[in-house]
């Protein structure tokens, strides 16, 4: 099993940025594909970026160009840097590990952009 903490969601202003951090622990970390997915309100969470163990980052194309998504496998860590924020990416954002279908998720932390 892992165990996730998403850190890092806050109160922004549009065009302005954040930095995600997902810190996990109690398995091997460099094994897992990792991933952030979101959910906003009254809507189905949806994937937001993935960092597959050895294979190439995926994003949805909604935040294509302005997210990236990376991974410190030294640190158990997996990162989403978020630039020019718009209000439609306010979400409580979860990180998530997958290992051979086992899926685990974080909690999630929240993203609010507005004015």
């Amino acid at each position: 099993q892992v165990q996730l903490v998403e850190s890092g969601g806050g109160l922004v202003q549009p065009g302005g940025s954040l930095r995600l951090s997902c810190a996990a622990s109690g398995s091997i970390f460099s094994w897992y594909d990792m991933g952030w997915y979101r959910q906003a309100p009254g809507k189905r969470r949806e994937l937001v970026a993935v960092i597959p163990n050895g294979g190439s980052t995926n994003y949805a194309d909604s935040v294509k160009g302005r997210f990236t998504i990376s991974r410190d496998n030294a640190k158990n860590t997996v990162y989403l840097q978020m630039n020019s924020l718009k209000p439609e990416d306010t979400a409580v954002y979860y990180c998530n590990a997958n290992l051979g279908g086992m899926q685990y998720w974080g909690r999630g932390t929240l993203v609010t952009v507005s004015s």
